[in-house]
């Protein structure tokens, strides 16, 4: 049986630390949104949609329990961050890991919203860590069909 080096420094290594390295500064430093969203990193991922009422974000936090998400609107900016624990139990934190590829730590997204978004008709479910935010357009803002007379 074949094993691969959990020790190896090759290119591929540099190149995943030097993203680790990336997204601690974003982390330390917290640059604040910009015009699309996403600070920090792309941890938690999301898909994102809309219909003509709504937008549906569909964001995978696996292994986090819903207490330790937050959702915050302010200014038609939605922000979810939380905090992964780290999967080391707590008589092994001086434990060296040699293969680390499961995110744990402070994690945060900032998304900006259309303008024509309702902050008070917002929802959220979590469920086999999937976190699904709805929110819905503002009534005026929705199509309707003006009959003709």
């Amino acid at each position: 049986m074949l094993y691969q080096s959990t020790f190896a420094r090759d290119i591929r290594n540099a190149f995943t630390e030097l993203a680790e390295l990336q997204r601690q500064a974003e982390q330390l430093f917290d640059f604040g949104p910009d015009i699309r969203g996403s600070v920090g990193s792309s941890f938690p991922h999301m898909n994102i949609g809309e219909t003509p009422e709504s937008v549906e974000l569909y964001v995978f936090v696996p292994g986090i329990d819903a207490d330790s998400i937050d959702l915050t609107i302010e200014n038609g900016v939605l922000t979810i961050s939380g905090e992964r624990a780290d999967n080391l139990s707590t008589g092994q934190q001086e434990a060296t890991a040699h293969l680390n590829e499961r995110f744990a730590g402070r994690f945060k997204r900032v998304l900006s919203l259309p303008d024509d978004m309702d902050a008070d008709r917002i929802s959220a479910q979590y469920r086999d860590g999937i976190l699904h935010v709805s929110i819905k357009r503002k009534e005026a803002a929705q199509p309707r069909r003006i009959s003709v007379q």
